[in-house]
């Protein structure tokens, strides 16, 4: 956890203590204030609150409840005579404490169960992961977030190990789109130049179609249990060939992002300009990204990220709701979700990530 995150769990907790201590009243003063700010992003005073509020309560009570409330750290006036709103403390809050989930409707769960169906065409895993993304951005308006380790994200047509002299080898691979990757292999000593003929053609009869972790797990397995037709030189080949394409944890890691075109449906003010500027900056800087999603891989369930609690949001204002997901061997191969501004529809987006990246697990070879 960065030092970040321990500032805003710390005060988290502090709050969760003072929110216990609030009486009925207040309780419901701060979830309207709240749930106003999620609805419209304008603070509300204490005139409208007492016509909200599902018990009698006069302006000038509800004024000394916004008050206690704002000494406690769960809300604040922007401007001088102006209503409150929420600080980042609150909603978090609100978020954990108050806020009433409920399931995502049954015309949501068709869409999202058409559109991962794809019309029943076959499709790669990078696919399935592009169109989850989409998917999310279209039905939240938000940027819809996937990330996915790179080999997971494409499917093998070939391998080929090329003599390269003294003592190198150049490994080839062909994705199924095309793409084409070379990493270099140092040789073990006394290799016989037919070894690499033989490594090319036993791979190649091994992983077509498979993605590349499926296709290490299959050799690997076979290497270890003397099932594969290979000399131990031959063999060692084979399994550091496939490790070279593994590289660092940055540069397996496949970043989707979708719709930020959504994140600009709601600017009302330069100054929500200003955060969606920063917003986009935040996207663009790819390895922060990437990082921050990789602490909800660790995640039970869905995971919620609120302003300037996580260093790379501390300026743009903005939330991130995300979920792990498997694969069908129910390992956690990577996680989706959403990002956009922080009065983003909790409630209905929660339950949305959650089905979605449980519905993905099912279908993600």
């Amino acid at each position: 956890m960065g030092h970040t995150d321990v500032k805003g769990a710390k005060a988290a907790a502090e709050a969760a203590v003072n929110l216990r201590q609030l009486n009925e009243r207040s309780r419901e003063v701060f979830k309207r204030i709240v749930e106003t700010y999620l609805e419209t992003g304008e603070p509300v005073g204490s005139r409208n609150l007492s016509r909200a509020l599902p018990m009698t309560l006069s302006p000038a009570s509800v004024r000394n409840v916004m008050s206690d409330l704002e000494s406690i750290g769960l809300v604040y006036a922007p401007h001088t005579s102006a209503g409150r709103l929420p600080t980042q403390t609150g909603l978090r809050l609100f978020v954990d404490g108050l806020l009433e989930i409920g399931d995502i409707t049954e015309a949501e769960r068709k869409e999202i169960e058409t559109r991962m169906a794809g019309g029943g065409r076959r499709r790669g895993v990078e696919d399935f992961l592009a169109e989850a993304g989409e998917m999310l951005s279209g039905l939240s308006r938000c940027a819809g977030v996937v990330l996915a380790e790179q080999q997971q994200a494409k499917t093998l047509r070939q391998v080929e190990f090329v003599d390269l002299g003294k003592g190198q080898a150049l490994a080839v691979l062909v994705a199924e789109d095309g793409d084409v990757e070379n990493r270099i292999v140092t040789l073990p000593e006394g290799l016989p130049l037919s070894a690499l003929s033989a490594a090319t053609n036993y791979t190649n009869a091994r992983i077509a179609g498979l993605t590349l972790a499926e296709a290490r797990n299959r050799i690997e397995g076979e290497i270890e249990a003397h099932r594969a037709q290979l000399d131990e030189l031959t063999a060692r080949v084979v399994t550091e060939g496939l490790a070279t394409w593994s590289g660092d944890a940055d540069d397996r890691q496949s970043l989707i992002v979708c719709g930020r075109a959504h994140l600009l449906e709601d600017v009302r003010a330069m100054e929500d300009l200003e955060r969606v500027r920063h917003l986009f900056e935040d996207l663009d800087a790819k390895k922060d990204l990437i990082q921050l999603l990789g602490l909800a891989e660790s995640a039970d369930g869905v995971r919620i990220f609120i302003g300037s609690e996580n260093k790379l949001f501390s300026l743009s204002g903005s939330a991130l709701i995300v979920s792990p997901f498997e694969d069908s061997e129910q390992r956690i191969v990577g996680v989706l979700g959403v990002i956009g501004p922080t009065r983003l529809n909790y409630a209905r987006i929660i339950p949305m990530v959650d089905y979605t990246a449980r519905l993905l697990g099912r279908l993600v070879p």
